[in-house]
């Protein structure tokens, strides 16, 4: 079955695609960056990395730090990390939905496997 993916080209040199926003979702998930990046096999600095740039990236950031107590820091979504997998997320199943015909005439156009 074929998928689509999607990268978003909001401005020159600010892209989100599906990289970052299983890092948005495995920071929701886990409660911090360094988690987020173990559970998507992906190094603290690389994931560190995509955080900040998504931060930068908007007016307000999307992922901030949590002060550490005694379980320590952590991480979690801002409203606008939440509104960008949100809306990442319905942008994904509109397109689906609109290329699935033609998705489904590819797939019969392929050779057999």
């Amino acid at each position: 079955m074929s998928t689509l993916s999607l990268r978003l080209d909001l401005a020159p040199g600010i892209r989100v695609g599906p990289g970052k926003i299983r890092l948005l979702e495995a920071i929701a998930a886990h409660g911090s960056i360094s988690a987020a990046g173990r559970a998507l096999g992906m190094s603290y600095r690389r994931a560190w990395m995509l955080a900040d740039e998504l931060n930068r990236a908007f007016a307000e950031p999307v992922v901030a730090g949590q002060v550490g107590g005694r379980s320590g820091g952590g991480a979690r979504l801002t409203p606008l990390g939440e509104r960008l997998i949100a809306s990442y997320r319905a942008i994904e199943r509109d397109a689906a939905a609109a290329a699935a015909r033609h998705l489904a005439g590819l797939e019969q156009a392929l050779a057999p496997r």
